[in-house]
């Protein structure tokens, strides 16, 4: 923390190798523009879709920020390196070996590289605090296999699937509807935002869906499709989570693609909160804390849900780096709960503080506490 202002060090991380890069330039700059300049000296992290990470200033940050189909990076500022132990400055410009003090990071990273684990376990070597899932529950997440496969075993509903690997021939299109039905979602396993995902009612199109789907990962869910309402909800906290009011997206495209959230005004219609009976909404919000804690979640995630005719509830996927975009819901319902998004921004900070001070107080060193014990 800094001596002079008592204000807090956030390393706010942007950018990033996957596809989702665009998404989360549109997601940063809304949370830089809400941090309160009065309790948090903010410090930009730009990195660029080939890892390389730059200090830059928010007036040379982004290209076209105002337009999501072409907002970019900067590709300017000095390159940094985070340094791999406990420090209170652990970002080096390697070229003038100045250092940069930090108390925190706030990963804004969606996708592979950011909202996957990977991030997350070299801000673990670092020492440093950050917002959001820790490694395991950030890669649990991220890829949809795994986290069904969690989810069920917990008792918490999902719809059907059958994963397919890159390496492995596909099942024929017979085989995959008579066991899940048509239409079906293929869908890449560790990507969000809708990126490569392709509704398919024939052998052609799931031809052509597998083959976009692993241009993005090496392992592919074909998912049945439910017929119903799409409810998403937010959840946010530590050991005691706490879920949001619902809201409900209702796509104009055939379903809530890229396009729909990202690229078009009129993509979807936001019903925030959802109209929903209260029994629904108590269904819902206690199926969003259960799949955050089947999943080892902490700080924030938003759980998306399909709400069938019969109201029947089914979780779809959990983001634990939601989008905090214009038209975002995790923001968007935690404000219809009563808490804006400033307010919002400093529970996260605070809820990654107090789980960085809990992780600090247990013990690494065995034979320390074996001493003790004995004596």
């Amino acid at each position: 923390m800094s001596q002079m202002t008592n204000q807090i060090r956030v390393a706010v991380l942007l950018g990033g190798k996957s596809a989702e890069h665009e998404v989360s330039l549109q997601s940063a700059r809304n949370i830089i523009r809400s941090l309160d300049s009065g309790r948090y000296q903010t410090l930009l992290v730009s990195i660029d879709k080939a890892g390389v990470w730059r200090l830059a200033q928010p007036r040379h940050l982004l290209q076209h920020e105002d337009d999501p189909s072409r907002i970019r990076l900067e590709p300017s500022g000095p390159q940094v390196i985070l340094l791999p132990w406990p420090d209170p400055a652990p970002l080096l410009e390697p070229a003038t070996g100045r250092r940069h003090p930090v108390d925190l990071a706030f990963p804004v990273l969606h996708g592979p590289f950011g909202e996957d684990g990977t991030i997350q376990g070299l801000l673990e070597l670092a020492g440093l605090p950050y917002v959001g899932a820790g490694v395991l529950g950030s890669a649990a997440a991220m890829d949809k296999d795994a986290a069904k496969r969690l989810l069920r075993d917990a008792g918490v509903p999902v719809a059907r699937s059958v994963t397919l690997r890159a390496a492995e021939p596909p099942p024929p299109w017979e085989a995959l509807s008579d066991r899940l039905g048509a239409p079906l979602f293929v869908k890449p396993a560790n990507l969000g935002s809708s990126v490569g995902v392709h509704k398919v009612r024939d052998a052609p199109q799931l031809q052509l869906a597998l083959e976009d789907a692993f241009r993005y990962d090496a392992k592919v869910l074909v998912e049945e499709f439910v017929a119903g309402r799409e409810i998403e909800c937010s959840v946010l906290g530590n050991a005691r989570p706490q879920a949001s009011l619902p809201g409900e997206i209702v796509p104009t495209h055939e379903f809530y693609s890229y396009e729909a959230k990202y690229l078009d005004d009129r993509g979807a219609e936001l019903r925030i909160p959802a109209e929903l009976p209260s029994r629904l909404v108590e269904r819902v919000q206690s199926l969003a804390v259960q799949a955050f804690q089947a999943l080892d979640c902490v700080g924030m995630a938003r759980v998306d849900f399909f709400l069938t005719p019969d109201d029947q509830v089914l979780v779809n996927e959990v983001n634990t780096i939601p989008g905090f975009t214009n038209i975002s819901m995790y923001p968007k319902l935690w404000e219809a709960s009563g808490l804006p998004q400033p307010q919002l921004l400093d529970r996260l900070i605070e809820l990654a503080l107090e789980r960085a001070g809990q992780r600090r107080k247990l013990r690494s060193d065995y034979r320390a506490a074996g001493a003790e014990a004995e004596g």
